[in-house]
């Protein structure tokens, strides 16, 4: 199977929903999912909060993120990224791809962002 076909839609009628497991302040809006394998478009937005990144006890800073099970992409479309690791600044109009086990991040969003996210899983 694969993510539906889907003309144009107005993304304004699909609520932010909490990312579960995200600190506070991070909000999605799934675009198209296929089903059968998790493999999702979305819009990902975050809160102006440094704080609660900082306290977020699963995201430490310091320590980077690595995906294994997906290949990511990522496209700001608003505000301004800050890689903790690597001490570099991103912001609208940057865009990034992952493949398996690149590091990254975490980030901090010192004023807000909204991004673009694909993700397609990779069978294992």
């Amino acid at each position: 199977m694969a993510k539906p076909e889907m003309e144009f839609f107005d993304t304004e009628l699909i609520p932010w929903k909490p990312v579960e497991g995200a600190p506070p302040g991070v909000y999605e809006k799934i675009l198209s999912i296929d089903p059968e394998t998790g493999s999702y478009t979305r819009l990902l937005m975050s809160a102006p909060d440094m704080h609660a990144y900082i306290s977020h006890p699963e995201i430490p800073p310091g320590k980077t993120l690595c995906h294994d099970d997906f290949l990511e992409e990522n496209f700001i479309i608003r505000g301004t990224l800050i890689d903790t690791v690597h001490n570099k600044t991103y912001k609208a109009g940057y865009y990034a791809c992952r493949p398996l086990g690149m590091k990254h991040g975490p980030f901090f969003h010192p004023t807000g962002a909204i991004t673009l996210e694909i993700r397609t899983r990779v069978k294992s």
